[in-house]
């Protein structure tokens, strides 16, 4: 295994001096984050082993969303949290992809038609949902969680946004929960394609970009699927990998030679296992593209989930009779063991990080 941040020590000079003003700012600054995390650099504690005198040092974490190292107990407390909001009802998880001539497009906009497939692609589950008349639809207002994923797992750049819906929702009066009659099916997907397509259509009209946008782009058949998840609780874990786990993992890097980077992947299609090599440039690179910008927000919250939207909510729980769960309890914690002789080590002092 060849740590990420050894990648990048090695080689990001002289991607820095080929790229040079082209490199964003917040690329920048996710490099600089990750190849200083867990080092002196960013100080740390000093622990010493209570049976052997042994130390132990314990370097800060950079807590960037870009690197790798960042910790499981976060994930696991997200998704503690998300728990508590589940509903007594059969869940779906509902992804919105854009066909491949978007992309560049959006990559080199991201911070604003991220934002722009949030809105469209959310306003069009809501749209498509409260439609009475339609046998398929639902007539109600919906509640979900929406989360923002770029990578295929060769780190091709492949937008698309994933939803986590209830199979049920508010009628328009408020004063009822109606639910899905087919716990295998939420909303038809061919409408709720066609219309996220003539929607995105509609907002990109209005921006400089549109006309860059080859035309068939909007004859083409777009694609949304709706996957019945049963409780919900196995497609929140599925998209912990996208909340708290960067485009790649060091545990999937495997060899950093002679100036080629290898790393294995999954095949989607069959589920086997297989390696990549890429030169140092176009790895750094496809790395790079899934950096967000600053300040962007991956996960959103929708509907009467939404973090203004808390009356919804309590009438939502009062028409279902239903108790949310309590919310999870962070645990202190624990101190290292020792290498050496695997007893708790006590912390002695800490160590300040370096100055800028």
């Amino acid at each position: 295994m060849v740590e990420l941040a050894e990648v990048l020590r090695r080689h990001w000079p002289a991607y820095e001096a080929r790229h040079g003003p082209g490199i964003l700012p917040s690329h920048r600054k996710a490099v600089r984050a990750i190849m200083r995390c867990r080092t002196p650099a960013l100080g740390g504690q000093v622990f010493r082993c209570s049976g052997c005198d042994g130390q132990h040092f314990a370097w800060h974490s950079c807590n960037h969303r870009a690197c790798p190292k960042r910790g499981h107990a976060e994930a696991e407390h997200w998704i503690a949290k998300q728990k508590t909001k589940l509903l007594p009802a059969p869940y779906f998880l509902v992804t919105f992809t854009v066909p491949e001539q978007l992309r560049h497009l959006i990559r080199s906009h991201q911070k604003e038609l991220y934002s722009l497939l949030f809105a469209e692609s959310s306003a069009t589950l809501q749209e498509v949902a409260a439609k009475p008349a339609k046998p398929r639809h639902l007539g109600a207002e919906l509640r979900f969680l929406g989360i923002l994923h770029t990578w295929s797992r060769q780190l091709v750049f492949h937008p698309h946004i994933h939803y986590v819906i209830p199979g049920g929702g508010l009628t328009t009066d408020q004063l009822r929960w109606k639910r899905i009659k087919d716990p295998d099916f939420f909303l038809p997907e061919k409408v709720l394609a066609m219309r996220f397509r003539n929607r995105l259509r509609n907002a990109l009209k209005s921006t400089p970009h549109f006309q860059s946008i080859p035309s068939k782009v909007w004859g083409k058949e777009w694609v949304v699927d709706c996957l019945p998840v049963g409780s919900g609780e196995t497609a929140l874990r599925y998209l912990a990998n996208y909340v708290y786990r960067s485009a790649l993992g060091s545990q999937r890097i495997l060899k950093d030679e002679n100036d080629r980077i290898t790393f294995r992947f999954r095949r989607s299609d069959n589920g086997r296992m297989e390696t990549l090599t890429l030169n140092s440039d176009e790895f750094i690179g496809r790395f790079l593209q899934h950096v967000l910008p600053r300040g962007f927000q991956r996960v959103r919250y929708f509907g009467w989930l939404a973090p203004a939207a808390k009356a919804r909510w309590k009438r939502v729980l009062a028409l279902l009779d239903w108790q949310a769960r309590p919310g999870p309890v962070r645990a202190a914690p624990s101190p290292p063991h020792c290498s050496k002789c695997d007893r708790p080590m006590i912390l002695i002092g800490t160590i300040a990080r370096a100055p800028p």
